[in-house]
């Protein structure tokens, strides 16, 4: 199952959107129906989690917590991503490009890492691979 919570009310945000990448996601990588939360949250959130997990005391932009395992309720629990929309707001004017098409790429990096994939050991080319064939311009 897919959860999608939208913590953040400043902006308005497609939750069916992100739940199509995630299945799409899921399907390129023959994950059967794993268990997985997206957070869309603000700059106050992400900064205490940051702080709390990564000992950085500022925003980012997105944050994955990985779990990999199945549990005793027999259902496979792939992890949580949390995305600062603000943050991804910031990315996309300084890129040139929509909130949207940046969160679906802050999506797509943050389900690699649930996926197990980590920087400089393939994230990058995985990922540009996936923006080509999941997120439209």
């Amino acid at each position: 199952m897919i959860e999608i919570i939208n913590r953040q009310r400043k902006f308005a945000v497609d939750k069916g959107q992100f739940r199509r990448l995630l299945e799409a996601l899921n399907r390129r990588c023959r994950l059967k129906n794993p268990e997985l939360t997206l957070s869309l949250v603000g700059d106050r959130a992400i900064t205490s989690l940051n702080r709390k997990y990564r000992k950085k005391n500022r925003p980012t932009d997105v944050l994955s917590f990985p779990v990999g395992e199945k549990a005793a309720d027999g259902k496979f629990y792939l992890g949580d991503i949390v995305i600062s929309v603000p943050q991804a707001l910031r990315q996309s004017r300084a890129a040139g490009y929509t909130l949207e098409r940046e969160l679906g790429f802050l999506v797509i990096h943050g389900f690699l890492h649930l996926a197990g994939y980590r920087h400089g050991r393939g994230i990058e080319r995985e990922e540009e691979k996936l923006r080509k064939a999941l997120i439209k311009d």
